[in-house]
């Protein structure tokens, strides 16, 4: 599992905004930057629509005036599915990042096989990245949301 002071590993993701497709990379989306990284196992489900999006959504100006330059949710979800939950949770201050197939939750060892449930999904939690470097890790025990929220990105800046 990636660890404080590791860097991300290079990947490709796909993007969905304002009606345009693009496939930004690490390097685009986290060089030369301080992001706060949040992640969830699903788009449109109990807890991340209802808690960890909104969250984030209603404190974004306030970690963003903390030197944050982008504050960015990821899930194993396509695109659109990214795009249609950030439209529908008025995310507009908020990169909702797709991680597709899982393959950048699999290749930093935060990613979940949950079986017929819902397959490979990624882990809950809170990152903080600057230029490409993890300062702050806080993965949520399984069914558990009390580190990775806005509040604690808030107490780790």
């Amino acid at each position: 599992m990636i660890k404080v002071g590791d860097t991300l590993p290079d990947h490709t993701f796909m993007l969905r905004k304002q009606g345009e497709m693009s496939q930004p990379t690490t390097d685009d989306l986290f060089a030369d930057k301080k992001v706060v990284l949040f992640a969830v196992p699903g788009a449109f489900t109990p807890t991340c629509s209802q808690a960890h999006l909104p969250g984030f959504v209603v404190n974004a100006d306030e970690i963003k005036a903390k030197g944050i330059d982008d504050i960015i949710c990821i899930s194993v979800n396509d695109a659109f599915v990214m795009d249609a939950w950030g439209q529908a949770s008025n995310a507009e201050h908020i990169t909702m990042l797709a991680d597709g197939d899982g393959a950048f939750s699999k290749s930093t060892g935060l990613s979940a096989e949950t079986g017929a449930f819902g397959g490979l999904r990624s882990l809950r939690y809170l990152m903080v990245v600057d230029n490409k470097t993890v300062t702050h890790l806080a993965v949520e025990e399984a069914g558990k949301f009390e580190v990775s929220s806005a509040e604690a990105a808030l107490a780790a800046l």
